[in-house]
């Protein structure tokens, strides 16, 4: 994968991360906070994916984009170990959100889950931005 395919893929999996963000929080506007707190996930997965992208790294499974986020990411230090526990929680939470009608969020969850995804979201951007992969932080 060349550099600028990096730069291409990545700036597409952080615009797919940024529109569930949008989505999350109008969702979280409406009071569906099953709802939002599962788009959240998504925003979380794609910027993880954007990272992942950034070594050529391609997992094809939600599980695997957390194995290969602490592989590649954590065990080598770039990140820390709550970096990867964020992904993790967002992930169990949003299995919640989805398949289980009889577990409720609360508005506090959300803005919670919401705080830790921008941490994430803040560290991977950085990152992004050291490696030239975008010019910008969001």
């Amino acid at each position: 994968m060349t550099q600028e395919n990096k730069r291409k893929n990545v700036a597409e999996e952080l615009s797919r991360s940024s529109e569930c963000l949008k989505e999350a929080d109008v969702l979280q506007k409406s009071e569906l906070y099953s709802g939002a707190v599962s788009r959240l996930y998504y925003h979380v997965l794609h910027g993880v994916r954007a990272l992942l992208l950034s070594k050529g790294l391609e997992p094809k499974t939600h599980e695997g984009v957390l194995r290969v986020l602490s592989m590649h990411f954590v065990k080598e230090g770039i990140f820390d170990v709550e970096t990867s526990h964020i992904a993790a929680r967002l992930m169990k939470f949003r299995e919640e959100a989805d398949y289980n009608p009889s577990f409720q969020f609360t508005e506090s969850d959300y803005r919670r889950f919401r705080e830790e995804a921008g941490i994430l979201l803040g560290k991977i951007l950085e990152y992004l931005k050291r490696e030239g992969l975008i010019d910008r932080t969001e």
